[in-house]
């Protein structure tokens, strides 16, 4: 792909999850999006669900697999489903483009591989392993990687060792505290001057509220990369980790974290667009949603590249 893609305005999907939920999705235990990767009567809904982003604008669409890491298969019992659910997410991420008949572009998950809005404190041998074959599993399948919501530079040092050797670009997804920094203690910047390599494509605020991305537009600017945001529309600025909420157990229901972080229902499509609009002009180009983002809201973003 152009290393440069993202020095013009480009538009990222919505929250991939939620949506799924939204729509009828039945999750398992913790695995939470994976689900409809194991049951394939959920396959042409992960189809429908990319679709319904792209055609309402997205020019990049993210794989389904950020709760397929190594740790939460094994917690629901499913270790052996590894290859299978990775691959199968940017199987139907490319069904979904082909259908479309649209040029966009495939992001490749590459989640944290332990607990989501925490730290990872393992060693960080152990996480550059977890990165390293999960990114061999997608890298033939998409464009570039999306470090996707990494709360420390530890997880940020170890994804980028772990795929040095790949030649693939790379978007880095940081989840930012209400304090502008990440779970670790360390500041945008601080990341960016220790882990900073000619494959990076650009730098986002990943997850995180829209008046978080407010607050740390500058910080991010300072990079001298492309950036922009992927914003949830949970009620709670500092989401609590995932592992704290979602206990159920491997054969029981999965939680829907909507249940227990709430929706921003203030924040319509008219909201998010003129939010999007706002970040714009100090600089942004690269837009999109996470948690609770839908499709009518990336629709609204399409006028923006005009």
């Amino acid at each position: 792909m152009d290393l440069n893609y993202f020095k013009k305005v480009r538009i990222l999907d919505g929250g991939m999850g939620q949506e799924l939920l939204r729509k009828g999705l039945k999750t398992k235990g913790t695995l939470w999006s994976t689900s409809a990767l194991l049951d394939e009567k959920f396959h042409q809904l992960v189809i429908d669900v990319h679709l319904s982003f792209i055609n309402s604008g997205a020019d990049v669409i993210v794989t389904n697999n950020f709760s397929s890491r190594r740790v939460r298969l094994v917690e629901n019992r499913v270790e052996n489903k590894f290859d299978y659910v990775n691959k199968k997410s940017c199987e139907l991420a490319i069904k979904a483009r082909d259908l479309s008949k649209k040029n966009i572009l495939i992001a490749g998950s590459l989640p944290p591989q332990n607990g989501t809005y925490v730290e990872d404190d393992r060693k960080i041998s152990f996480l550059k392993k977890d990165f390293k074959e999960q990114a061999e599993l997608i890298k033939p399948y998409v464009d570039f990687l999306y470090f996707d919501v990494f709360s420390g530079g530890k997880e940020v040092e170890a994804a980028c060792e772990a795929v040095e050797k790949m030649n693939v670009p790379v978007l880095v997804g940081l989840h930012i505290k209400k304090n502008g920094k990440l779970h670790s203690g360390e500041s945008i910047s601080e990341i960016v001057k220790k882990f900073k390599s000619n494959n990076w494509i650009g730098i986002i605020g990943a997850c995180v509220s829209l008046e978080i991305i407010k607050k740390t537009l500058n910080e991010f600017k300072k990079s001298n990369l492309p950036f922009g945001f992927k914003a949830n529309l949970w009620k709670i600025d500092e989401p609590l980790p995932v592992n704290k909420f979602n206990t159920a157990k491997y054969n029981e229901e999965g939680k829907n974290p909507s249940d227990i972080l709430g929706i921003r229902s203030e924040v319509d499509e008219k909201v998010f667009k003129n939010f999007s609009k706002e970040i714009m002009r100090q600089g942004a180009t690269i837009l999109g949603g996470c948690c609770n983002v839908s499709p009518i809201h990336i629709n609204e973003l399409k006028s923006l590249k005009s």
